[in-house]
Parts: C-alpha cells; structure tokens; sequence
C-alpha cells in the first residue's frame, strides 16, 4: 500500500492515484488507495465512492469495509460501522481489525460480553494488536472486572510503554482498588503523553496527591 511520505504531498498522492484508477479501473487497491488519499482530506463522500468501486472490484479487500465503517462512524452511524466491519470479517478469515472494531461498537452499544468475546479474537490473530488490549481493558474496566483491565491494559504497555490510553486505563483501574499512588502515576504519564484525561478523574487524585 502508497504512503503519503513517498509523494511531496496529499494532493500529488491523490493525482497519482486518480491517474492510476483512470488508466486501470478495475484495480482495487488504486480505488483504495485513492480513497486513502481523499479521506486524508476529508473528502468523505468522494472517499465512500472510491471505496465502494474497491470492493466492487476486489470483494476480499478487507481494509476497504473498515474505512467504510469509519466514515459510517465519522458520522455518528454505529450500527452502519457495526455492519460494514462484520462483513470485513467475511470477506478475509482472521482480519484482526475487523475483530476489534466489532468489539468496539458492540461495547458501544452496551454489549459487553459479545465485545469481549469479539476483541479476543482479536487479540489472537494478532498477538501485537496495542488497540484491541487497550478496548478490551476498557471494556473489563466497564464490566467491574479490575483486574482484568490491569491485565490488558499492562500488556498493551508491554507492545508500547508510551501508549497514553493504556496509562489511562490503568489511573482508572488503580483507582478502583484505592492504589492511589499508582493511579497518580498512570494518569500524569497519560497527560505527559498528550491524553485529555477525563475532569473527573483529575478531580479525584487531586485530593490524594
């Protein structure tokens, strides 16, 4: 897949590719990828077309439902991103991101167990997967399941120890079990790192500080 860096900028990505779709209209991967372009832009209704046409053209093209989702997203459709992740999942055996992103909306929608059960199998397609550690604690954080959440969040830190929600997960969960002192921790390196840590929190170590 075309990154950015390769090209002086967006807008020669974006021609490159509108040149490439041009010259072969039934390749997939520069519908794609011209797709990537457009919604670096934010250019989400163009983007949708060009997505639709790389599935069209390549079914199995599992990144390109996921984008689908996250425009589905961007524009507060849960059940629409919900929807084209599943059908992800459908056209690639074991897409991990597919997984994950099922177990984000599900837990959006208050379906706890199904997102776990949906972020673990995440989790076991790809052992690497920092965003689907740091859902699941979130998830176990929500369900009461505090150690749990340690756990996932801990193993998420174990892939990238700079990851900031991962050490908001942890400020939270450490909370709950009165560690306050690694609660305080957590959350200063979140907020060392650039995460908008929730008022509430912030309001509570400030009185065990």
């Amino acid at each position: 897949m075309a990154k950015y860096k390769e090209f002086e900028n967006i807008d020669q990505y974006i021609a490159e590719y509108r040149q490439a779709v041009d010259m072969n209209p039934e390749c997939g991967q520069s519908h794609y990828n011209l797709a990537m372009g457009l919604l670096g832009k934010r250019l989400f209704n163009e983007a949708e077309i060009e997505l639709k046409e790389a599935i069209s053209c390549s079914p199995s093209l599992a990144e390109a439902y996921v984008a689908l989702g996250g425009i589905a997203l961007d524009r507060g459709d849960l059940d629409g991103c919900l929807d084209w992740n599943k059908q992800s999942i459908k056209s690639r055996a074991g897409f991990a991101e597919g997984f994950a992103n099922i177990g984000f909306c599900l837990a959006q929608k208050g379906d706890f167990d199904e997102a776990v059960r949906n972020l673990r199998k995440a989790i076991n397609y790809n052992q690497n997967f920092i965003q689907a550690y740091t859902t699941l604690a979130s998830v176990y954080y929500t369900q009461g399941l505090v150690e749990e959440s340690i756990a996932a969040a801990e193993k998420a830190l174990e892939l990238n120890p700079n990851f900031a929600p991962a050490h908001n997960n942890l400020a939270l969960a450490y909370l709950e079990r009165e560690e306050y002192d690694r609660a305080i921790e957590h959350c200063d390196k979140a907020l060392e790192l650039g995460f908008e840590v929730h008022p509430g929190l912030l309001e509570e170590l400030k009185a065990h500080r």
